[in-house]
């Protein structure tokens, strides 16, 4: 079985943090002893989004959730005007909890791509915690359909969410390569190698696939193409078992390294999760760093993936050929191993998810937050918000 990162035990996981983040130690339990009350329960659920044509929106897809510095969750999704379909005008819909969940605002549509024949594609949300900025990062003409040129557009709020940015087109510093972010979070490097770096990844055309990544060293106000694990053959029609990684999700490790978590989407060697390590803040993702972990069996699909307290969680449809059974896992060894024992959140049809937590209150450390697709029919019926007790099942 594959890596997911750091193979260390989690009582070494101290020696390996350097000088200054003593903070950051002292919320990592450094014994196996410390992880015995890991417990995960679902303790509440709501569903923020329905599709079915009500209104100006036929389908809500592509959910992300956040947190901000202000202790406030976002969550986000695709609201596909006309129809399910990936291509297609669309707005990207938002609704903002200051309570940690329990209730959460109306719907805001806080970009508009008009009728397009090929609209925008969410995306990955990035919070700079030095600055308090919320990016979200998404995609115009990502299919090529009635249009031949790409565009990775960024939004920002500086006031926790309650409004936003104009689009910005990144094309003049980042190209016109298609790059689709995501879909999940970006993350801030807390820890050295360049630490406070943004972070976004995501993938490329469909013959021209892989996991790119694009950086900011400067609270985002320019950006720059990073990493690329580019697919095998790279720029050519793929077949079943070729090399392809796909949608993928960024985890910064206990020792400063970020091991992105991708969608194997031609099941090169299984039918499970494709991880990639980056030793320089994503700089570079070698080919010698993949690893398959035949534990996290997927459909391909996008998965969620979250590093909190020294303990990895990660949530998908866990069924090798399937989009059902959306399970949450955890690992108290950076993902080298997984638990035996999982948590379903929902048995049927389930697709995307995405992860986040609050940091702060002694109480946030009790919690983690799970967005999913859930339906009884399809996938796609529904945006559901799951909120997780990490010791509730002891």
């Amino acid at each position: 079985m594959g890596s997911f990162g750091q193979t260390e035990s989690p009582g070494n996981w101290i020696r390996l943090l350097p000088v200054g983040v003593a903070v950051i130690t002292l919320l990592i339990p450094l014994s196996s002893g410390g992880f015995e009350k890991v417990s995960p329960l679902l303790l509440n659920e709501q569903l923020l989004w329905v599709s079915g044509g009500a209104g100006e929106v036929d389908t809500y897809r592509i959910p992300l959730v956040t947190f901000t510095p202000q202790g406030s969750l976002l969550a986000f999704c695709e609201a596909r005007k006309h129809s399910s379909s990936d291509s297609g005008a669309k707005f990207i819909a938002t609704r903002r909890s200051t309570d940690r969940g329990a209730t959460w605002s109306p719907t805001s549509f806080i970009v508009d791509d008009g009728e397009v024949t090929d609209g925008l594609n969410l995306g990955s949300v990035v919070v700079d915690e030095e600055t308090g900025t919320v990016f979200v990062m998404y995609t115009l003409c990502p299919h090529y359909v009635g249009c031949s040129v790409s565009s990775t557009m960024l939004i920002h709020s500086a006031d926790d969410g309650l409004s936003w940015s104009r689009p910005r087109n990144l094309s003049t510093e980042l190209g016109t390569k298609m790059f689709m972010p995501g879909p999940g979070y970006g993350l801030q490097k807390r820890l050295p190698p360049a630490q406070g770096r943004l972070i976004v990844c995501g993938h490329g055309t469909i013959s021209g696939d892989g996991v790119f990544c694009v950086l900011s060293d400067d609270h985002g106000q320019t950006w720059r193409n990073g990493a690329a694990l580019k697919s095998i053959p790279y720029n050519q029609p793929k077949r079943a078992g070729d090399f392809n990684p796909d949608e993928c999700q960024p985890v910064e490790m206990p020792d400063g390294s970020v091991v992105v978590n991708a969608r194997n989407q031609n099941a090169y060697h299984c039918r499970c999760r494709l991880l990639a390590r980056s030793e320089d803040g994503c700089q570079t993702l070698p080919v010698e760093s993949v690893r398959f972990d035949e534990t996290l069996v997927d459909p391909a699909v996008a998965a969620g993936a979250l590093l909190k307290d020294g303990v990895l969680f990660f949530t998908n449809p866990a069924n090798p050929h399937h989009r059902v059974n959306l399970t949450l896992r955890w690992s108290f060894t950076n993902g080298s191993s997984w638990e035996p024992r999982t948590l379903r959140l929902w048995r049927g049809p389930s697709a995307y998810s995405s992860m986040t937590t609050l940091r702060g209150r002694v109480e946030d450390r009790k919690y983690i937050y799970v967005v999913y697709e859930k339906g009884h029919r399809d996938a796609y019926e529904s945006v559901s918000f799951a909120k997780i007790h990490l010791y509730g099942g002891v």
